[in-house]
């Protein structure tokens, strides 16, 4: 089968192009299944409110926060990226670069930020595992994407050698909430293999409505994106993953969630921590008034 991506003019965000009867084939084609072989120990999960692609380059609070924090994960084989920047339509793509390349997704920024390359190498066999670890839907292997900024932004502060091997899954943008955590459900299976599972999104993303100029700082600038962060932060302080999954009831929401592009993201690392793993806020603040630069770790 012949996978092709388009760009959408909206956030140049990928959409993978496919069909279900596709994506069974390629899935039966692989035959993968997740091996045996268990690490020394269970990889932990890591949400990450990524913000503006400048803070790849950026040094501030939130990014010497994420240097911090690479310093103190254990080492993974692999990451699992699932980024607000690569969504699909129908279908689930899984990247199986041996090389990904640095996709510069965005427009209108200093020509220093589409200097940066992060070289990470793929991981080719567990992408094609996880098209079988996958259960909710058929995952369809790809070539056609890479690294996004949702994914090579972070790392370069987590991981700056780039030595960690880098692989994604897209989002598939027809689907529902509940979809999307049952995903990272699956995805949990992983975690045994070594591979550290990363959701690169915001909880409050809403660039239509965001105060630029707005210095970084702890509280929002505006009551409804404050409403939502908070609401937030208490279903995680109770692991209320219902609520959570049913977020358009949380105050704040229609605002705070316009499009749940970069909400998504979250739900796969919620998913894929176990019920009994509560979250730890690695950092939490704001920029730009209202984008929520929560970020989490289960594990």
């Amino acid at each position: 089968m012949t996978t092709t991506l388009a760009t959408s003019e909206l956030g140049r965000r990928g959409f993978l192009m496919g069909t279900a009867l596709g994506a069974t084939a390629v899935l039966a084609s692989l035959a993968c299944s997740v091996q045996a072989a268990v690490p020394a120990r269970r990889m932990p999960v890591v949400f990450i409110g990524h913000g503006t692609p400048m803070n790849a380059i950026a040094d501030n609070a939130f990014t010497r926060r994420l240097s911090a924090w690479g310093r103190e994960l254990p080492r993974p084989t692999a990451i699992l990226s699932v980024s607000a920047h690569w969504l699909s339509r129908g279908a689930t793509g899984v990247g199986v670069q041996a090389n990904p390349k640095t996709i510069h997704d965005f427009g209108g920024f200093p020509q220093a930020l589409f200097d940066v390359e992060y070289p990470a190498p793929g991981h080719p066999a567990l992408a094609r595992e996880t098209a079988g670890v996958v259960k909710q839907s058929a995952v369809i292997a790809t070539d056609q994407w890479g690294l996004d900024h949702g994914t090579w932004s972070v790392l370069k502060h987590l991981y700056p050698k780039a030595d960690v091997p880098v692989f994604q899954l897209s989002i598939d943008y027809d689907k529902p909430a509940a979809f999307h955590y049952a995903v990272g459900r699956d995805l949990a299976a992983l975690r045994d293999r070594g591979v550290l599972v990363m959701g690169s999104g915001n909880v409050v993303h809403n660039l239509r409505a965001t105060d630029r100029g707005t210095p970084d700082g702890p509280s929002a600038s505006r009551p409804w994106a404050q409403s939502f962060d908070d609401a937030v932060k208490s279903a995680l302080a109770g692991r209320d993953d219902r609520a959570l999954v049913d977020y358009e009831k949380l105050a704040g929401a229609g605002t705070a969630v316009a499009t749940p592009d970069h909400y998504y993201p979250f739900l796969y690392a919620l998913g894929a921590a176990g019920s009994g793993e509560r979250a730890k806020t690695v950092y939490e603040g704001f920029q730009s008034g209202t984008l929520s630069m929560r970020c989490l770790q289960f594990g």
